[in-house]
């Protein structure tokens, strides 16, 4: 798959829930609105939160895989 382009990267392995959503809000904070955030999580719950997240909180779920052991997700900034 073609990465998609983004403005900030977020590295939350090794971290379990709510740890990458917790840092993913703080992150998206200080980014200006239709900027991309990556996250790159090993939180197999991560795919099922960032779904929650981006339904409660109005940011945009661009895309989101795995990649192996890793889970992928792009939030635009609303």
């Amino acid at each position: 798959m073609d990465a998609l382009p983004f403005d900030k990267e977020l590295d939350t392995r090794g971290l379990s829930c709510p740890l990458p959503i917790l840092k993913a809000k703080k992150m998206l904070a200080t980014m200006t609105s239709g900027e991309v955030l990556k996250v790159v999580a090993t939180d197999p719950g991560s795919l099922r939160d960032f779904q929650a997240f981006s339904r409660q909180t109005g940011n945009e779920l661009v895309d989101q895989h795995a990649e192996g052991a890793e889970f992928v997700h792009w939030l635009r900034r609303r």
